[in-house]
């Protein structure tokens, strides 16, 4: 019984210390027939379980330690590659991320296929991913203005959804 102790929980204890008890009452000829001494030794125990080891938790409970996971947060700023292309307008790429494939949209332009990039979000079950310094989106993604500059030809509705502007 006293190994029972260092069991996590104490439960173990608990039930020896149930069964000890039956011993006891046993002996003393209270109990006699076997089907009344595994009641005693049931009812004793759960008894025990409930009304004791809460107190023995407080003060015995041992060491615990808590820790939130927040999986997003630990996600963002992770290199991952691009298995399928990826685009800005709907999540249709997948990128590879802990061993698994993932759905992907991009935050700007198209990221081909073999590419790098970096997780900065997801949204549900989509990562929102950002090509790799040095990686610019495609030029189907710019245009140029009048002056010759290249403008971006994206912008975003008013419900936060991305789309094209109209060339001119």
């Amino acid at each position: 019984m006293l190994a029972e102790v260092m069991l996590p929980g104490g439960v173990a204890f608990f039930l020896g210390f149930g069964g000890v008890l039956v011993a006891a009452l046993r002996f003393l000829g209270v109990l006699n027939d076997p089907v009344t001494s595994i009641t005693t030794w049931l009812l004793s125990s759960l008894a025990l379980v409930v009304a004791i080891r809460p107190l023995f938790m407080k003060y015995f409970g041992g060491e615990s330690s808590y820790k939130t996971t927040d999986e997003d947060f630990e996600a963002m700023d992770e290199v991952v590659d691009v298995v399928e292309t990826v685009n800005e307008l709907d999540n249709s790429g997948r990128i590879r991320y802990q061993g698994a494939t993932w759905q992907a949209m991009s935050i700007d332009g198209t990221i081909p296929k073999g590419a790098k990039a970096v997780i900065k979000y997801r949204d549900n079950v989509t990562w929102i991913i950002e090509a790799i310094d040095g990686s610019e989106p495609t030029d189907t993604e710019w245009n140029r203005d009048p002056s010759g500059d290249w403008e971006d030809d994206r912008s975003t509705d008013s419900s936060g959804k991305k789309t094209r502007k109209e060339r001119t």
